[in-house]
């Protein structure tokens, strides 16, 4: 553990954006109409694995996650509007969804809310799923209509929009080079409707050799690197598409797709040439942050520089950052470290406009509700879904008002550096 005690205070620049997220199905609940729903309904072989159910209610009770954003002090919120909601079946769309995401968005307009629309957070139609889905480029005329349906009526409402989140770590190699298609044709179609800033939420994982100076994990670690990473910012900054082994393209369409670059991180996979799957356990012994055995076991903020300087070319915008502890003290310990190494990172040449926590709300992990992500708790247990902002997210308010911090307000939150064996 570091020393939040030494670090050196930060001071962000004016018109830094802060603020949070969640996606669709995570949050608003009887996504019935999904692949993700249908999924949960076939049943998870895990004994702890849990449905999505009603999730945190955000469906009905967006008005007071609004609220709750707003006396947070968040500048910005990530939210996705879910395609299945607005065409639940092929030839149906749903003007009263619609209705719904444009008084979503027009409230945190109102209240003076930047809003990150995502148009594809993972979640995607039965029915889409059944013809293929985004592995087909024959697919590629569902998804413009479902675009050309939903971007005029959300436009006056959206300040930038990631067209999909995280395919990058997804599906076959077929499978992302088809993505890069998806991803340019939501580009295009979005700037016939709005001048908005456009990306894709991009999953930066900092991939390392697990033996620092074994020319096989190096080589291992860089080649998952270039099949995650590289693969994607070559493809927007040159239009050509690679995925090593296979036959790559290369597309005009494609070429500058990005106008900025929307980076989901969180820490770093050690990569071991000699296991099967090539994850390597972590160095020292896990942070048993929550219980259960979860990939976000170590704090390690210098997976931002690491990653972040090689975006030089680019405003940057983290679109998803953020612990999944029971301890709440562990929240502020890690938006500490983290924060400090993104100041760092823009000491060393990265524009980075702003920083959205994930997750405002305790939400479900795709399969379970055991990860607890959230600046605020949910009362799921007695039925009313009750929002609770933590400690965490008075500090977060703080740190917002002070965009910034200094050991005055670490000290004010912090006693002591928290331990496992302590739970105050």
């Amino acid at each position: 553990m570091y020393d939040i005690f030494s670090i050196q205070d930060i001071k962000m620049p004016d018109g830094f954006l802060w603020g949070s997220g969640y996606s669709g199905h995570q949050v608003e609940g009887n996504n019935t109409n999904s692949d993700s729903w249908q999924s949960e309904q076939r049943g998870n072989p895990n004994p702890i694995a849990e449905k999505s159910g009603l999730a945190c209610n955000s469906y009905k009770m967006f008005m007071e996650d609004v609220e709750l954003v707003s006396k947070l002090g968040h500048k910005a919120f990530r939210t996705s509007v879910e395609w299945s909601r607005i065409q639940p079946d092929e030839n149906t769309f749903s003007e009263e969804a619609a209705e719904h995401y444009i008084k979503f968005f027009a409230a945190l307009k109102e209240r003076g809310i930047k809003v990150f629309c995502t148009l594809v957070h993972f979640s995607v139609p039965i029915w889409f799923k059944d013809k293929g889905g985004f592995s087909k480029a024959e697919n590629l005329i569902y998804f413009e209509r479902y675009l050309n349906y939903i971007i005029p009526k959300i436009a006056p409402y959206v300040d930038f929009y990631n067209v999909m989140n995280e395919f990058n770590i997804h599906g076959t190699k077929n499978d992302r080079l088809q993505f890069m298609k998806f991803h340019a044709l939501g580009y295009h179609t979005i700037k016939k409707y709005t001048p908005s800033p456009v990306s894709s939420a991009h999953a930066f994982i900092n991939y390392e050799p697990f033996r620092p100076n074994d020319k096989l994990d190096i080589a291992a670690a860089a080649y998952r690197d270039a099949m995650d990473n590289e693969y994607f910012f070559h493809a927007v900054r040159t239009g050509e598409v690679i995925q090593i082994g296979t036959d790559g393209f290369f597309s005009e369409d494609i070429k500058g797709t990005s106008d900025f670059w929307s980076v989901n991180i969180y820490t770093r996979t050690l990569v071991d040439s000699r296991k099967q799957g090539g994850n390597a356990a972590y160095y020292h012994k896990k942070l048993k942050l929550i219980d259960m055995d979860f990939y976000l076991e170590e704090f390690y903020p210098e997976c931002m520089i690491n990653t972040l300087t090689r975006l030089t070319d680019k405003p940057v915008y983290i679109t998803e950052n953020g612990a999944a502890c029971n301890d709440d003290r562990f929240r502020i310990v890690y938006l500490i470290l983290y924060l400090s190494a993104l100041r760092q990172c823009m000491d060393m040449g990265v524009d980075v406009k702003g920083y959205l926590y994930w997750s405002l709300l305790d939400n479900y992990e795709w399969w379970t509700f055991r990860p607890k992500f959230g600046l605020c708790s949910v009362d799921r247990e007695s039925g009313s879904f009750a929002r609770t902002p933590k400690r965490s997210a008075v500090f977060y308010r703080e740190l917002i008002e002070n965009n910034g911090f200094d050991q005055n307000l670490i000290r004010k939150y912090i006693k002591e550096l928290p331990s496992l064996g302590k739970t105050n």
